[in-house]
């Protein structure tokens, strides 16, 4: 199962006013683990274009309540767990090569809504950057340090600093 590949994945990660990053607690678990917006990019489809259209599909933020602050240089992998292995996504994918992409959100916490077509947090809030590590998933935790190391000379920033 080792030699399946990575699935193609975009991540989003969402800086309001003060600084924090948007995160959610997933639906599909029960553990307490929060994660920035991030899914699968279609056969065609652009590293940005998809981290757009996933994070309208995961938090109802439109295209016109962002902007794009940078882009995280190359791809970051992860694999899952020996357990999740030929179960997760039908048992295609050994884990995720992702593209980043640093977002500031322009809109309101009104424009944000998880409750949507295909639904994927059960809650959401906004987290201090440094917090995320801690926060997510243990598998996922070198990826999200690397995704803060990538966007770092932009938080201070953002957060006026």
């Amino acid at each position: 199962m080792i030699d399946l590949p990575y699935r193609p994945c975009a991540g989003v990660m969402l800086i309001n006013a003060e600084g924090k990053v948007f995160v959610g607690q997933r639906l599909d678990t029960t553990i307490e683990a929060w994660q920035m917006p991030q899914g699968g990019i279609d056969p065609g489809e652009d590293a940005q274009a998809a981290a757009l259209r996933e994070l309208g599909e995961e938090t109802g933020v439109a295209p016109e309540h962002v902007e794009l602050i940078a882009e995280a240089p190359g791809e970051f992998t992860y694999d899952l767990p020996p357990e999740l292995i030929g179960k997760a996504w039908k048992g295609k994918w050994r884990g995720q090569r992702q593209r980043w992409f640093l977002y500031r959100f322009l809109g309101t916490d009104t424009d944000i809504d998880i409750a949507t077509a295909h639904p994927e947090f059960r809650s959401w809030r906004w987290m201090e950057p440094e917090m995320l590590p801690a926060t997510i998933v243990p598998f996922k935790k070198t990826l999200y340090e690397k995704v803060l190391d990538a966007f770092a000379p932009h938080l201070g920033a953002t957060t006026g600093r």
